[in-house]
């Protein structure tokens, strides 16, 4: 059974939450403050947070910063502070989706499966993966080329998890944006394009000869393998 982290302060909306999510399958765990969603989140990693922007103690920026740096469980914002910067901000910060107060709470369901589907797409059967001298694991979310770490940033690894999962499959950028940024991203799809060039970049030593990102012109993005 997947579980869901409810990082809420307000009983009221989290407790609302808890009755659908556990109604849909699902098993929840609750924390009312930013410190407790963080020890909570370390002592049994959830299959995904739901991340209350506003919080006591530690507020919804500093808890989605701690739990990127232990990895990359899907988290979905949540907050009534409906300015565009701060969606920019949780989507840039690593955060998954983003979900306005007030908001019905089918939809953060339903919402809550789409990452969830998302996120266990973008991974293969075989947890590692191996490309000539870029290794790749899927369960992990570690790349290592010629046995040295590369450093992403989430949503960066985010893509490149995507496109190995698919070696030689073209993908638009509508497709990569929708894949990976969310259905309801607002920005410009030069955001893929800009992430594929932090990626050559980190891995601008794998040969060639072994595997690349490709682009089609006027078509999209390929992982190229032998």
């Amino acid at each position: 059974m997947q579980t869901i982290l409810i990082a809420e302060d307000e009983p009221a909306i989290s407790q609302v939450l808890k009755v659908y999510l556990v109604k849909a399958g699902f098993q929840v765990v609750q924390a009312f403050n930013g410190t407790e969603a963080v020890e909570k989140f370390q002592l049994a990693p959830p299959s995904l947070v739901l991340l209350d922007v506003m919080m006591p103690g530690k507020d919804g920026w500093a808890v989605l910063k701690e739990i990127r740096t232990n990895g990359s469980c899907p988290v979905i914002m949540l907050t009534a502070l409906n300015d565009v910067n701060y969606r920019l901000n949780g989507l840039n910060g690593g955060a998954d989706d983003y979900i306005s107060k007030p908001f019905i709470a089918d939809e953060v369901v339903a919402r809550v499966r789409a990452v969830l589907r998302r996120s266990e797409e973008s991974r293969p059967d075989e947890k590692v993966h191996q490309f000539g001298s870029l290794t790749i694991d899927f369960t992990a979310h570690r790349i290592m080329l010629a046995n040295k770490e590369i450093t992403l940033t989430p949503r960066d690894l985010s893509l490149l998890l995507f496109l190995a999962a698919a070696p030689n499959r073209t993908f638009t950028r509508d497709q990569l944006l929708d894949e990976v940024w969310g259905h309801d991203y607002e920005g410009s799809d030069r955001a893929v394009d800009l992430s594929v060039k932090r990626i050559r970049k980190a891995l601008a030593k794998w040969p060639s000869s072994e595997g690349e990102i490709k682009t089609l012109r006027g078509v999209g993005y390929q992982f190229v393998v032998e």
